[in-house]
């Protein structure tokens, strides 16, 4: 029994001296870590207080450094501010001078102007006095000696005008009448063609006078039926075996001309009859204005052109202008546009499409209103044509500015072709009327003593009296005469002026 108790406290012993053990160590343990940190945060505070110390130093070495520099610039401003107040003081100092400068001058100038207003005041009354004594003199009062010297002075301005633009003229054309005529008459040699061109038929020929009464049928059906067919017009009146087509569509002229042929041959006329003929006659004259547009075409050397313009260009066959087939007319200016741009340097295929399309617009002017040019140019801009082509074709009548060498080449055979001897008829009322009117306002003229319009109207001839106009004044009467003329008269191509100035002495021997 006594052994475990001697267990029991042998146990209790060695856990007590267990448990002192553990405390001993675990204290010893505790005091060294306490050792070893205190030490660690002695380390750390010495280096804080090192790096402190060299923070605090940079600090006052910046301080240092900063507060010379703000002196430095403190110095540098002022030293500038010193500066800038020298040179204001010499400024004041030069403007002050100025200033009693300018009141000087000011001074003076205020005596010379009192000077020069006595002066004047001396000056009038002295013109004054020669005034009134010239007028005694000269029996003149100073308005009609002013009136008179004007009209001095305006003579002899005028007539050294006229001597400077005769001298100008004389030399331009010295210089420009070889080469001008050189290269026209190139152009026109190189493209001759027949002077006139055959006009629209607008009659129909009938094998007998009984033909008349079938073409209008029973009632007048068959010519109704005609009429609507074409959109013409048919005149059946006393005119012996003749029917006259009337209608402003030169196409549709040509249509019912063919039409009415067929029928006349054929025999059978009746309304069914008329719409099957016509039809035929509208294919036929398609094709062939496709033919004559092809035609045109390649004969002038333009291949590649639309279908439509192809087409346009056809219906100018049955087209005239003063008697003048407007598709012959467009060929021969293809032509004489590609000399002349030869012979100038430009793009001659340029001159030659606007030359060959250039009254293009005529062939739908009666459908479309505006200029024939305008229209032209319109439809070729419509086909992508080349922007200068399409300016020579709506500038030919310069009716549009000018964009290229080319369009002024184009109205220039435009004005050839349009303007040379029997290239185009006129009427005789017409004709007789334009004459007369060129010798009346030749004869509207002071000076003028006889007038003649010759060479079908292209020509004027004035005779002047020479008393009364001198050789300068001839020159300034054409000039007048001509501007005139352009401004009161349509009319084509150019008329050419002529002022005769003659003087004869005449003596008789006895």
């Amino acid at each position: 029994m006594n052994d475990p108790v001697v267990l029991a406290v042998v146990a209790i012993v060695a856990i007590a001296a267990g448990c002192g053990v553990g405390f001993f160590a675990r204290s010893m343990w505790a005091s060294t870590a306490v050792r070893t940190a205190q030490d660690k945060s002695a380390r750390i505070l010495a280096e804080a207080r090192a790096q402190q110390k060299e923070l605090i130093l940079q600090a006052k070495d910046e301080q240092v450094r900063l507060a010379r520099e703000a002196d430095e610039e403190a110095r540098a401003k002022r030293g500038e501010l010193s500066n800038l107040e020298r040179r204001l003081l010499q400024r004041d100092e030069q403007l002050d001078q100025r200033t009693d400068m300018l009141e000087e001058r000011d001074r003076k100038l205020l005596g010379r102007e009192r000077e020069l207003d006595q002066t004047k005041e001396e000056l009038a009354r002295t013109r004054q006095e020669q005034i009134v004594a010239l007028e005694k003199v000269s029996q003149m009062s100073q308005e009609e000696a002013k009136q008179v010297l004007l009209e001095q002075v305006r003579e002899d301005a005028e007539h050294d005008a006229v001597r400077l633009a005769r001298s100008i003229e004389r030399k331009a054309k010295e210089e420009a009448d070889d080469k001008a005529r050189d290269v026209l008459v190139t152009a026109i040699q190189r493209v001759m063609v027949d002077h006139t061109a055959e006009m629209t038929v607008t009659s129909v020929q009938l094998p007998s006078d009984e033909m008349k009464g079938r073409i209008i049928g029973r009632e007048g059906r068959n010519i109704r039926a005609l009429e609507q067919a074409t959109g013409v017009d048919l005149i059946i009146d006393d005119t012996p075996e003749t029917v006259l087509i009337s209608g402003f569509d030169p196409v549709r002229r040509e249509i019912a001309r063919l039409s009415l042929t067929k029928l006349i041959q054929d025999g059978r006329i009746h309304p069914g009859r008329i719409e099957e003929v016509v039809a035929k006659a509208r294919a036929e004259v398609e094709l062939v204005m496709r033919q004559a547009g092809e035609a045109a075409a390649y004969e002038v050397g333009v291949p590649g052109l639309p279908p439509e313009l192809i087409k346009l260009l056809g219906r100018l066959k049955f087209r005239t202008s003063y008697g003048q087939n407007v598709l012959q007319h467009s060929i021969e200016t293809a032509r004489l546009a590609t000399v002349i741009a030869q012979e100038t340097g430009a793009d001659a295929q340029i001159a030659k499409l606007g030359g060959l399309l250039h009254d293009i617009g005529k062939a739908v002017d009666h459908e479309v209103e505006g200029p024939h040019a305008q229209i032209g140019a319109q439809i070729a801009q419509r086909h992508n044509l080349p922007m200068k082509a399409i300016n020579a074709i709506a500038a030919h009548h310069q009716e549009v500015e000018y964009a290229c060498v080319e369009a002024p080449i184009v109205q220039i055979a435009d004005a050839i072709s349009a303007s040379r001897p029997g290239a185009r008829g006129e009427s005789a009322e017409t004709y007789l009327k334009r004459l007369e009117e060129l010798q009346n306002i030749a004869n509207s003229f002071e000076g003028v003593e006889k007038s003649f319009a010759v060479q079908a109207g292209r020509e004027v001839r004035i005779l002047v009296r020479p008393e009364e106009i001198d050789d300068l004044a001839s020159s300034r009467l054409a000039r007048d005469i001509v501007r005139k003329i352009e401004e009161s008269l349509t009319y084509p191509g150019q008329i050419k002026v002529t002022v005769i100035r003659e003087t004869r002495a005449v003596e008789y021997a006895k």
